[in-house]
């Protein structure tokens, strides 16, 4: 089976129907919600808080907050966002404290519109219990939209959607903080395009394409894929309202600090650390200029693809760069 990630396809440009990109609507359909861009920071401590997912929510864009907040700030964030009518997305795990939070929730009368269930290995069968308790505990309410993963195959999704998942988050090992793959050999680093691909072809609900994103360009390409959105960690971490420590080095630059879930920094455990620290040279840049920007190529990209929809990109064709020795089977030429 072949397989080929995003900056080994190029996309093949159609005859442009606009008179401006800027007639391009990049606007995404996700559940009962309409979002301005396909596009969702990682749900890590290192690039949302609660400051950051309010401020996204007020102007139009996902979000999904992490799942490394004291219970007590969650349901206060929750309510805070409740009361000014905008969306509430939240993330949890398979455990017993995130059952206990999810309570919590619901005895405070919160019903998340989003529940992500974020774990590293999302086709297991914690999952599928995780997924039947929240489908029980809400019965009697508003059924919260549930993200499911992460994942990478086939199997995986259609195993997700049986069990009641809303949408899978697809990529595992992909991030450029996650040490996944060299640790296990498993995984979609270097794959991920085609993994989407794949997924997407037995996928009846949507897919966020997680992990691989490192330029806007592969935004486009994961639209392209069949992916409805797409998740960004590292491209936003660095930006100068990013929640990462600043640090300076020895010539006055400013770095941001960017770590995986799974990294000891992170969970404070010597063992079974998927994941790692790194510095990024921090960008003179907000989250809202940077989307802006990502919103601008993002329309380009749908100009160059014969479109005006944002969903018009899933009828582009694309071809394989210059890579030799690699033949990429199911490419639409």
């Amino acid at each position: 089976m072949a397989a080929f990630d995003y900056e080994h396809i190029n996309l093949i440009p159609r005859l442009c129907i606009v008179a401006s990109r800027s007639e391009c609507d990049t606007t995404v359909q996700l559940g009962p919600h309409k979002f301005n861009l396909p596009v969702v920071p990682a749900n890590m401590e290192c690039v949302i808080d609660e400051r950051i997912a309010e401020n996204l929510a007020t102007h139009g864009y996902f979000y999904i907050l992490h799942r490394f907040l004291a219970d007590d700030k969650v349901v206060a964030f929750c309510t805070r966002m409740k009361s000014q009518n905008l969306i509430v997305s939240i993330s949890v795990g398979v455990n017993e404290p995130s059952c206990d939070l999810l309570r919590n929730l619901l005895s405070a009368d919160i019903v998340p519109d989003f529940i992500t269930i974020d774990i590293a290995h999302g086709h297991a069968l914690k999952m599928r219990e995780m997924i039947q308790f929240i489908r029980s505990l809400y019965a009697n309410t508003n059924q919260p939209f549930i993200i499911a993963g992460n994942i990478c195959t086939s199997e995986a999704v259609q195993d997700l959607e049986t069990w009641g998942a809303d949408a899978t988050k697809v990529g595992i090992g992909g991030g450029s903080a996650c040490s996944t793959f060299p640790n296990t050999g498993f995984g979609s680093r270097g794959i991920q395009a085609s993994v989407i691909q794949a997924c997407a072809q037995v996928a009846k609900k949507p897919i966020i394409a997680d992990g691989g994103i490192k330029e806007p360009s592969q935004i486009a390409k994961s639209i392209v894929m069949g992916a409805t959105m797409c998740m960004v960690g590292g491209m936003l971490s660095s930006l100068k309202d990013s929640p990462g420590n600043i640090v300076r080095d020895s010539e006055g630059r400013l770095y941001k600090e960017f770590w995986g879930s799974a990294s000891e920094h992170q969970s404070g455990k010597k063992g079974r650390i998927e994941g790692f620290k790194r510095l990024n040279l921090m960008r003179d840049k907000t989250i809202l200029e940077e989307l802006t920007f990502l919103t601008e190529c993002l329309q380009s990209s749908v100009s160059y693809g014969g479109g005006k929809q944002l969903s018009d990109l899933q009828n582009v064709k694309f071809r394989p760069m210059n890579i030799q020795n690699r033949h990429l089977s199911g490419c639409r030429f």
